[in-house]
C-alpha cells in the first residue's frame, strides 16, 4: 500500500484541476491511495487563506488522515502545485516519513524556500517556460541550490510551451510524475538488492 497527498493552490481552481487530476491518476495507476484537497476558502472548503501557516496545518491533518486509513503504507509521496508546492515542501520538512515529492510551478520568486536546507529527500520539480506567475528562472535557481545538497537530486523538467495553468501539458505532467516515481522506485530497489 502506498499513499499520496496532492495539495492545491487557492487561485485558478478550475484550470489547475487538469494538472491535479492528471497527477492523481498517475499515482493511482502506480497503486497509490490518493487524496486531493482544496486549501482553506477554495471551492467548498471553509475558512480563509492564512498565508501558509494554517494551510500547512491543514496539509499535516490531511496527511495524518491518509496514514490513519493506510496504516500499512510502504511509501508516502507529497505533490503540490503552485502555492500547494510551497505548502508541500513545508510539510516535507516536518514529516520524515515522506519518501519523495513532486512540485509543479512552485512560486520560488514569491516565497522563501530557504527552509529546504537540508532537504530530506530527492524529488521532481516542473516549470513552465512561459509561466509568468512562477517564472522558470526563479525555479531553476531553487533547483540549482537544492542540487548542491548532499544526497539530494532534483529531477528538473521544463515544459517550454507551458504557462502557469499547464492546460495543454496536463498529460505530460502526469507522465513526468509517473516516470520520476518509477525511476526512484527502481533506484531504491537496486540499492536494497545491493545490500
Amino acid at each position: 500500500m502506498r499513499s499520496s497527498c496532492s495539495l492545491d493552490r487557492a487561485e485558478l481552481q478550475e484550470s489547475q484541476s487538469r494538472v491535479d487530476f492528471g497527477g492523481n491518476r498517475s499515482f493511482e495507476k502506480m497503486g497509490f491511495s490518493v487524496m486531493r484537497y482544496n486549501s482553506r476558502g477554495v471551492g467548498r472548503s471553509q475558512g480563509r487563506y492564512d498565508g501558509g501557516i494554517g494551510e500547512i496545518s491543514d496539509a499535516a491533518a490531511a496527511l495524518d488522515w491518509m496514514q490513519m486509513v493506510n496504516p500499512n503504507s510502504s511509501e508516502l509521496w507529497i505533490a503540490g502545485y503552485s502555492f500547494g508546492a510551497f505548502v508541500g515542501m513545508q510539510l516535507l520538512m516536518r514529516r520524515p516519513e515522506i519518501s519523495g515529492w513532486i512540485s509543479v510551478a512552485p512560486p520560488a520568486n514569491d516565497y522563501d524556500f530557504g527552509f529546504l536546507a537540508p532537504c530530506p529527500c530527492s524529488g521532481l520539480m516542473i516549470a513552465g517556460g512561459k509561466d509568468e506567475m512562477a517564472p522558470e528562472p526563479g525555479i531553476r535557481k531553487l533547483v540549482d541550490k537544492l542540487n548542491t545538497q548532499k544526497n539530494v537530486t532534483v529531477d528538473y523538467r521544463i515544459f517550454d510551451d507551458a504557462d502557469h495553468i499547464f492546460a495543454k501539458q496536463a498529460e505530460r505532467v502526469g507522465e513526468a510524475l509517473e516516470d520520476h516515481v518509477m525511476t526512484m522506485r527502481g533506484r531504491k530497489a537496486l540499492a536494497l538488492a545491493a545490500d
